[in-house]
């Protein structure tokens, strides 16, 4: 008789899968609660003791650890000096394993989990029989995935067994996962120690969905979801509406969620190639759109809108008049949904925002490896402002300077942004050169540059952006200093009575 051990903890389809491998003469050996289960279900099963004849011992943590299950899962079949020593320990095959580990990752979510409760949901027994069951696929069946069950039951029916090619598949399967399930382990290790630059960097994702193409139709892509991130995160987002995401699509909303996550005012911003073309903010979301739209009306369209209030009927209306790719939000009024959805395609997303994630990391490959950091989250206030110039900003001032170097850091270097009454009028990105960058935004805003405000994310290694920002009237002027020439721009905006303030923090964005 062919034997089964099973030990899972997520249940679902257990009883029907274990029912037909009795149907197809397995002995089922089992342990705790999957034990429980599948007895409460009227299925015979033998206790795991029963097999190593030593009890279940410190809390279960010891229970499988044990040469008569190991041995059975481990015996190459048809070896000679395997044989030998199956026969004179008077140990029994085990065919087909079915284990699924404790749930780490759930506890890892679980806000009102303590370090206690992860520690114990660290599995040892269901890695350790899975990796002996996966070594041996030439003789053991595997089975990490609940999806797999029906497949395995096909081939035990049709055919007498697994195939090698399935067993191979369902092994890689397990080391998937296991390692998956230890780069968790090792992750949560690293931020209980506060080790931030580990000497081997562990990341692990889920793939959420396959995509079409990636940014070109001939680039096969992924989009992939690490485990534990849910707030401010594409990955969680619930998509209520429309065409599958592309993988541009994904870039671009994340591009549109990070700028709005800037903002506790309503806000909205508009993106297009992760840049954006257009933020404004507001007493009310409405508001805030608008100013978003008057930004630049002819780049949205196409676009990608993140709003970081729940969508009203009036501004979905308004919405629904321009051509976009997503909208994405908190949440939508019901009929603000129904109006949306009158067109097919646009894809609506809600997206958690419930609080912001300062610390987590940035990572980026390149050829051969993983570039990584911490994200850009300094937040500037009035403290870490420093006047340079005779003239002095007053609240105002600084309210709409502030405003402005939140929009610069998300744009691509070399980036200068114009402001005006809580909106963008004016967006130079991705430039060679700053002055180069600062045409282009001033160009933009044109007249409205009278009165208004430049962010710079950088720098001015001369004072050339600068007499250029006081042709075109700018007022004010923040920046973060510590180019060798800072004294050259101070002194041509004392001369054109511009103010000048300097933060000390630099916002490349590659």
């Amino acid at each position: 008789m062919r034997r089964a051990l099973i030990s899972v903890s997520d249940k679902r389809g257990l009883v029907p899968f274990v029912t037909q491998l009795l149907d197809l003469d397995f002995e089922i050996i089992s342990t705790g609660g999957t034990k429980v289960a599948l007895e409460d279900a009227g299925l015979k099963v033998i206790s795991i003791d029963e097999v190593t004849g030593f009890p279940e011992i410190l809390e279960g943590r010891v229970k499988t650890l044990h040469p008569l299950v190991h041995g059975g899962l481990l015996a190459k079949r048809g070896n000679d000096h395997h044989t030998k020593q199956v026969e004179e320990n008077k140990i029994a095959y085990i065919d087909l394993v079915c284990v699924n580990l404790y749930p780490f990752a759930q506890t890892l979510e679980n806000l009102t989990s303590t370090h206690e409760d992860k520690i114990e949901n660290i599995d040892i027994g269901g890695p350790s029989m899975l990796r002996s069951a996966a070594k041996n696929f030439n003789d053991v069946t595997v089975v990490v995935d609940a999806m797999d069950y029906d497949l395995v039951i096909s081939e035990l029916k049709t055919q007498g067994d697994t195939t090698f090619e399935t067993r191979q598949k369902l092994a890689g399967k397990v080391f998937n996962h296991t390692a998956s399930y230890d780069a968790m382990i090792a992750g949560y290790f690293n931020v209980v120690n506060d080790i931030t630059v580990p000497t081997k960097l562990t990341k692990t994702y889920e793939l959420k969905q396959t995509l079409r193409y990636g940014e070109n139709p001939h680039q096969p892509a992924a989009f992939y979801k690490e485990l534990g991130e849910s707030n401010y995160s594409i990955a969680s987002s619930i998509q209520l509406h429309g065409k599958e995401l592309s993988y541009n699509n994904i870039a671009d909303a994340n591009a549109a969620l990070e700028i709005v996550s800037e903002f506790d005012a309503p806000a909205v911003v508009a993106v297009k190639h992760m840049n954006p073309c257009g933020v404004g903010t507001g007493t009310h979301i409405d508001e805030a759109f608008q100013k978003a739209y008057d930004a630049d009306p002819i780049s949205i369209f196409g676009g990608i809108i993140a709003l970081n209030r729940a969508v009203t009927e009036q501004t979905a209306n308004k919405l629904n008049d321009i051509f976009l790719e997503i909208i994405l939000a908190p949440d939508f009024e019901p009929a603000a949904l129904e109006i949306l959805q009158a067109k097919k395609n646009i894809r609506l997303l809600k997206t958690p925002m419930y609080e912001k994630d300062d610390q987590s990391q940035r990572l980026v490959s390149i050829k051969g490896g993983l570039l990584v950091q911490g994200s850009d989250s300094k937040e500037l206030t009035d403290a870490d402002l420093t006047t340079v110039t005779e003239v002095k900003p007053d609240v105002e001032d600084t309210k709409q300077l502030l405003f402005g170097m939140r929009v610069v850091k998300h744009v691509k270097s070399n980036a200068i942004v114009i402001v005006k009454d809580g909106m963008t009028i004016g967006i130079g990105a991705g430039q060679m050169n700053r002055v180069g960058a600062a045409k282009i935004a001033l160009e933009q805003a044109k007249e409205q540059a009278r009165g208004a405000y430049l962010a710079s994310d950088a720098f001015f290694p001369m004072s050339d952006t600068v007499e250029l920002a006081a042709e075109y009237g700018i007022k004010a002027i923040i920046q973060p200093g510590g180019s060798i020439k800072d004294e050259d721009s101070v002194k041509v905006c004392d001369s054109k009575g511009i103010a000048m303030v300097m933060t000390g923090f630099r916002h490349f964005k590659h």
